[in-house]
């Protein structure tokens, strides 16, 4: 048995939230060591898209630049009825709030090399490849006053490709990434809620030069029989996904014919063809779509992330956005009480923030299951025409879009008071449209750095500026960015004069209109480690 080495940070799993959460540590100042048991990454296709938010987070790590080289934005989603026929259609922006596409199409395994490149290219983080974790265990606690207090370093065993021989390693703290059959997961207690959905589909990627009949977004078939997704990947690249029977299955010497009659709507193959040059079936799989939340997402130091957090039917294509919004979510938190000693406490806000949004998408992408392309039983037509019905309402398909990312639920780090003059923005993320700056011309985040940021219309108060350098923050005045008048408008909306943005550009406090102070910083100050700073500012 070698001897024990100590990490700050251990992520389990090198999928692509994993070495998300690595990038945005090492963003922050913060050494990471990924294990991953694969020694490379999985050739073939998986998640095929991601929203605006991703792309920002994307953005955060620096690859966006070269995501945007490999993805190809997309118009939305359609839902069609049997014969193909449109039932509600919910468009898409090519420049969303986060400054992005609001939904791109891309190949996991393309994005999965750009950031393991980006990774080597970080000297904080590290990554061992073809290592099996064999245990997870968390120290005694020293001082607690709760389930989640602080905790000793964690103890994580491991053997080498394949070796008996077992080596421990000690972390300041574990980040579980390691997919829906989750050690990390069973090492802190941890067991599935059931959302209540499971269907069996098969997915099909195949690369084609031949004639498709394709809208550019994604189709939806809403159909009691044979419910498909479709949707174009890149350009000769297509995904189709059927629920089909046990006995309906594409292999054997009848599965090309078969496969060739669930296509034809969308691409005619002749009766004497075969799979080849022109069609090639890169890969099908069949799936088990689940809805599941894991009830606890954190022990101590050991936290969940991803999908051995939570499993959520494809939809709404928010199966991989949810993983790397957990890993932006948690990773400057963090950072922060590793490196700036904030409290213990501010850890408990990672699943008190992340757990109930997870929760929304996955009802999202149950209610489109279940109400548009299945369910067998007598209700589904009648859930079918009412959906249908409903989104044919103006308005309602755009709410429906937006409620995917709605804002954060209230907690120490979220002073949500609607009916208070300036409140409706927390919780909110910070619009980013094009600035200048130097000369430049660069998206906003590119200004604001890697930390917190204090955004204001109005020039600084004593305590907006005690406020920010307590913090570490830049405050920047909405006038000088030379944008087109987003930023300011947003304020003016929001009734608020000045806000303080998370690193994750999460709106955590507001001045409102026409005051000079922020509003909550007892709340969130003590978290931070900031509160000596921030009482002091307060004018006499």
């Amino acid at each position: 048995m070698k001897a024990a080495s100590r990490r700050p940070v251990v992520i389990i799993g090198a999928g692509p939230v994993g070495v998300m959460a690595g990038l945005l540590l090492a963003r922050h100042g913060v050494r990471s060591l990924l294990l991953e048991r694969h020694r490379d990454i999985y050739p073939l296709p998986r998640a095929v898209v991601v929203d605006d938010e991703i792309r920002r987070i994307l953005q955060s790590a620096g690859v966006h630049e070269e995501f945007a080289a490999l993805a190809r934005p997309a118009p939305g989603l359609r839902l069609l009825d049997a014969g193909r026929r449109v039932i509600a259609e919910f468009p898409r922006s090519m420049h969303g709030h986060h400054g992005f596409p609001q939904t791109s199409m891309f190949d996991q395994p393309e994005l999965e090399r750009l950031l393991r490149d980006a990774l080597a290219r970080r000297p904080e983080c590290e990554l061992w490849s073809g290592v099996e974790v064999v245990s997870v265990t968390q120290s005694v606690a020293r001082d607690t006053d709760g389930p989640n207090d602080p905790t000793g370093p964690v103890r994580v065993t491991l053997r080498r490709d394949g070796s008996d021989e077992e080596e421990h390693l000690w972390a300041d703290a574990v980040l579980g990434c390691d997919g829906a059959g989750s050690l990390t997961r069973d090492a802190i207690g941890a067991v599935w809620e059931d959302l209540h959905f499971e269907e069996s589909w098969r997915v099909i990627d195949v690369r084609t030069s031949r004639p498709v009949r394709t809208w550019e977004g994604a189709e939806q078939i809403c159909s009691p029989t044979r419910p498909a997704t479709f949707m174009r990947v890149s350009e000769d690249r297509y995904r189709w996904e059927f629920r089909l029977a046990d006995d309906q299955n594409l292999d054997g010497p009848d599965g090309w014919e078969r496969l060739r009659e669930l296509v034809a709507p969308w691409v005619d193959l002749p009766p004497d063809a075969s799979p080849g040059n022109d069609f090639e079936v890169v890969r099908q799989a069949q799936y088990t779509f689940r809805a599941r939340l894991a009830d606890r997402w954190r022990s101590g130091r050991v936290f969940l992330l991803g999908d051995a957090a939570h499993l959520t039917p494809p939809f709404v294509g928010q199966g991989l956005c949810a993983g790397l919004r957990d890993a932006q979510n948690l990773t400057w938190k963090l950072a922060r009480v590793l490196q700036r000693g904030a409290r213990e406490g501010l850890l408990d806000t990672y699943e008190r923030e992340r757990k109930p949004h997870a929760r929304h998408v996955i009802r999202v992408a149950v209610a489109i299951g279940w109400a548009m392309t299945g369910g067998q039983d007598r209700g589904a037509a009648f859930r079918r025409a009412v959906v249908g019905t409903a989104c044919r309402i103006p308005g309602v398909t755009a709410a429906v879009g937006r409620d995917l990312s709605p804002a954060l639920t209230a907690g120490p780090l979220v002073r949500r008071r609607p009916r208070l003059t300036g409140r409706m923005l927390a919780g909110t993320f910070c619009p980013q449209p094009w600035v200048r700056h130097d000369g430049r011309r660069v998206r906003l985040d590119d200004v604001l750095g890697e930390s917190f940021a204090v955004l204001t219309a109005v020039p600084p108060t004593a305590q907006m500026t005690a406020v920010a350098t307590a913090l570490g923050a830049p405050t920047i005045r909405v006038d000088d960015l030379g944008d087109d008048g987003t930023l300011a408008g947003w304020l003016a909306r929001g009734r608020a004069d000045a806000v303080l943005l998370r690193p994750d550009r999460v709106v955590m406090d507001t001045v409102p209109a026409g005051t000079s102070d922020f509003t909550d910083t007892v709340a969130w100050a003590p978290l931070l480690h900031t509160a000596r700073h921030t009482a002091d500012a307060r004018p006499a």
